[in-house]
């Protein structure tokens, strides 16, 4: 049941607005530890926690205005000189405000927020009094909402390619309903599974891999991606008037339409449509990219999240580090943008945790006492890069080849054939971490390589450059937008296949007489490199009808190899639809051909992971 019945809509909008006010009131407290006396500062942190209380109130959240009502006297002090900010007071600010959005997180499951715990609340009164913050303990988390037992989700069985059912995957993707047929056939025996999957038995739920930046795990709020977005009106107006031409030039061209029908095909009539056509082409692009571009947001609204963050992480360690932010004008697409909180939360905790030094390593090391992580996005073409820098202690490749053969990871023959850069690459296989002890803050093994994972799904990449004593930098290389991607279609048994453009390096010949067999499998030189063949039919299970015909050389996954097709259709750009209740291995979604024909894009990680190799025999067994 609600307690916020009939107000649903008002709290949201206070969840959204309050949600950026909170944000702002964190950074701002972190800009305030290195001004404590900027008194414009201090009124806006107190204009934001002010504005907050007041949303609170017209909700009747009594226990959150309350909380917010302490901490605005504790701010009102502040800034008319009656308090001296510490950093033990900045702690107790801190948990008011963590408590604060655990609060939203109740708000934001439509439940009053219980009240903030007593130790808090005493710890307020006491600075409030005049007192040391560091008499007062430290407050509890706030206890979760209880929620209804979850629903596990139906999970269908595991999927290949010939289990597609065509027909159901062709309406999907157009709109339009499979006709029946009067008298239903028999269902054969072996039927393979329709997009939407039989009900299978029920699956364990997965571990979490990337732990939530608070130490009580994420709130009910993170849990939920924000399902509205800011846009500005001009983008909106460029949209409608784009729309408005778009109109006129339909009825054009369905006005010449008729005159043909009638008759009428005279040079001029049919240039004149040539010419409709064209400039239809040309507005249809126009607008497409400015409904890209209200998915557009800076990130910003992102980033803001982070120095906070780095605050409480390095006050847990005892270190004195500063989170640098630049490029938050940088837009993205606000689906990448969510998508991206969890590398990056991962990121800045780990360089403040690995890569930053004690303060007695850096004064050892004559470095400054306060250490310098920076965060910083640019656009370079159609391209967002992310860097995160440190000015820590750097990695040495030859000690992480040594610990990843130390735990396993890979043989030692293999290790000693890694140049530097393949060597610092290790950090992102499954189950290395470079501690000895597991801590709270990291040890596992299980973060680089999720955090890789989670940008290659995004089309992405991420490389690393590291000086063993100045600090490490983490790139990552991300596409702007992924609601339409530039793909490269080729032909495989008559089926088209895409796969993403930025993998395409070059389109070449394939001949028998130029393919090699190195340690059995089939390769190809190219410009002397020696480079691995794999058949799309090999890694997709299907049996080939002939011999591949030409080689797209592609660098996927840190991959790069020549994947052997019948053909290539051309260039194009897609909106990809992901497949309903069932994803065949290597297979990322699919759309539709100018000519109403299906194509599946392709996920060549997947494909690649555990696929046979081919040999050249194998390859041209079926070459006439």
């Amino acid at each position: 049941m609600s307690d916020f019945a009939g107000m649903e809509e008002l709290l949201q909008d206070f969840l959204l607005e309050a949600g950026e006010l909170l944000s702002g009131v964190d950074n701002k407290l972190v800009e305030l530890e290195k001004r404590p006396d900027d008194k414009n500062l201090l009124n806006e942190i107190f204009r934001g926690f002010h504005t907050i209380k007041g949303g609170g109130g017209f909700l009747n959240a009594d226990n959150l205005v309350t909380l917010c009502h302490r901490t605005e006297n504790l701010f009102d002090k502040l800034r008319n000189g009656e308090l001296r900010l510490s950093p033990e007071l900045m702690d107790v600010i801190m948990e008011a405000t963590g408590t604060v959005r655990d609060m939203f997180g109740h708000l934001s499951q439509a439940v009053q927020p219980p009240p903030a715990s007593a130790a808090l609340l005493s710890s307020l009164d006491a600075v409030l009094a005049g007192k040391s913050p560091q008499a007062a303990a430290p407050a509890a988390p706030l206890p979760r909402p209880e929620a209804p037992a979850p629903t596990v989700p139906v999970v269908a069985p595991p999927a290949t390619i010939d289990d597609i059912n065509w027909d159901a995957l062709h309406a999907a993707l157009t709109g339009v309903p499979v006709p029946q047929a009067a008298e239903a056939a028999p269902a054969p025996t072996s039927a393979a599974p329709s997009l939407t999957a039989p009900p299978a038995p029920t699956a364990p739920p997965a571990p979490a891999h990337v732990s939530a930046p608070a130490a009580g795990g994420p709130s009910p709020q993170s849990l939920q991606k924000e399902t509205t977005i800011r846009i500005d009106t001009a983008r909106l107006d460029q949209v409608l008037n784009l729309s408005g031409e778009i109109g006129l030039t339909k009825n054009r061209i369905s006005n010449l339409k008729s005159q043909i029908v009638h008759g009428r095909t005279d040079p001029d009539t049919v240039k004149a449509l040539d010419l409709a056509v064209s400039q239809l082409d040309l507005l249809v692009s126009d607008l497409q990219n400015a409904v890209m571009k209200t998915r557009m947001q800076p990130i910003g609204r992102l980033f803001q999240k982070y120095p906070r963050l780095a605050r409480d992480l390095a006050r847990q360690l005892g270190k004195d580090v500063e989170l640098v932010l630049s490029g938050e004008e940088t837009e993205l697409d606000k689906t990448m943008i969510e998508d991206l909180n969890d590398p990056l939360v991962h990121l800045v905790r780990n360089a403040v945790d690995h890569g930053i030094e004690s303060p007695e390593e850096r004064q050892a090391a004559n470095k400054p006492g306060k250490a310098i992580v920076t965060l910083s996005a640019s656009q370079v073409g159609d391209h967002i890069y992310i860097e995160i820098a440190d000015d820590g202690r750097g990695m040495r490749p030859d000690v992480i080849r040594a610990k990843a053969v130390e735990k396993g990871l890979i043989d030692s023959e293999t290790a000693n054939g890694l140049d530097d850069r393949q060597g610092l690459q290790l950090i992102f296989m499954p189950g290395f971490s470079t501690k000895d002890e597991i801590s709270s803050v990291s040890g596992r093994g299980v973060g680089m390589d999720v955090v890789k994972t989670n940008i290659n799904r995004l089309n992405g990449k991420i490389d690393i450059e590291s000086i063993p004593g100045q600090g490490t930098t983490l790139t990552i290389s991300l596409p702007l937008t992924l609601a339409i991607l530039p793909v490269l279609v080729v032909r495989l048994n008559n089926q088209s296949f895409a796969v993403p453009l930025s993998l395409v390096r070059e389109i070449i010949p394939l001949r028998l007489n130029e393919v090699q067999r190195v340690s059995g499998r089939a390769t190809m030189v190219v410009r002397d490199e020696v480079l691995p063949l794999r058949s799309l039919s090999t890694l997709l299970g299907w049996e080939a009808k002939h011999a591949p015909s030409y080689g797209v050389l592609m660098h996927a996954a840190d991959n790069t190899f020549i994947l052997a097709v019948d053909g290539f259709v051309g260039r194009d750009d897609v909106v990809i639809k992901p497949l309903a209740d069932i994803k065949p291995k290597g297979i990322a979604g699919a759309t539709l051909s100018g000519d109403g024909s299906i194509v599946l894009v392709l996920d060549m990680e997947e494909l690649l992971t555990n696929s046979p190799s081919d040999t050249p025999g194998a390859l041209f067994a079926k070459a006439a």
